[in-house]
């Protein structure tokens, strides 16, 4: 297999050169190991890079705390993303319910004093008109209209999930933290 450079693009960073194979032996001549030039498998790529690394375990400990305070911040961050989201669910669904009761309000005024009226009129008659049980059956009317205004609203407000993904994804630290990424699967 021919390997040819690359080109470099202008305003692009080419990054670091693909580790190759060395034949100080000369053994590929030979047809023995790899090419020289050949990419090294993504395993002796690994090993070559821990073999070049000199670190104290102090070093390590450091770089896992910090992966620790980097996860505690994202999902920091995706709590408050989560719970904003469902503060404007519920903020659209507050104002709604509000919008709704003022409308209904100025419509129940308006409508209950023709109600009461035109019931008033056809229970008694047009000289003496019924008003107290006229009243009474009127607000009977408005008082079932606000009970299943209450129940909708109160299901739209029932609505709101929280922070779902959040508990999702804190539920899973733990088996990341103890290297056992694949229970989360």
């Amino acid at each position: 297999m021919t390997s040819y450079p690359q080109q470099p693009v202008p305003g692009r960073d080419p990054g670091p050169p693909e580790p190759r194979y060395p034949d100080p032996a000369g053994t590929a001549a030979a047809g023995v190991g790899p090419r020289v030039g050949e990419p090294l498998s993504e395993e002796d790529a690994s090993y070559r890079r821990y073999q070049q690394e000199d670190r104290s375990i102090g070093e390590i400990a450091s770089d896992v705390l910090d992966n620790a305070s980097t996860l505690i911040r994202q999902e920091l961050d995706l709590a408050k993303a989560e719970v904003k989201q469902s503060a404007t669910q519920a903020g659209k669904g507050a104002g709604m319910l509000a919008g709704a009761g003022v409308a209904g309000h100025l419509m129940l005024i308006s409508l209950t004093l023709t109600v009461w009226w035109a019931l008033a009129v056809a229970i008694g008659d047009s000289e003496e008109p019924a008003l107290g049980w006229s009243g009474l059956i009127v607000t009977i009317i408005w008082a079932v209209v606000a009970a299943v205004l209450a129940l909708v609203g109160k299901n739209e407000l029932s609505n709101v999930q929280g922070v779902p993904r959040t508990q999702d994804t804190v539920k899973k630290i733990p088996n990341a933290a103890t290297g056992n990424e694949e229970k989360n699967r």
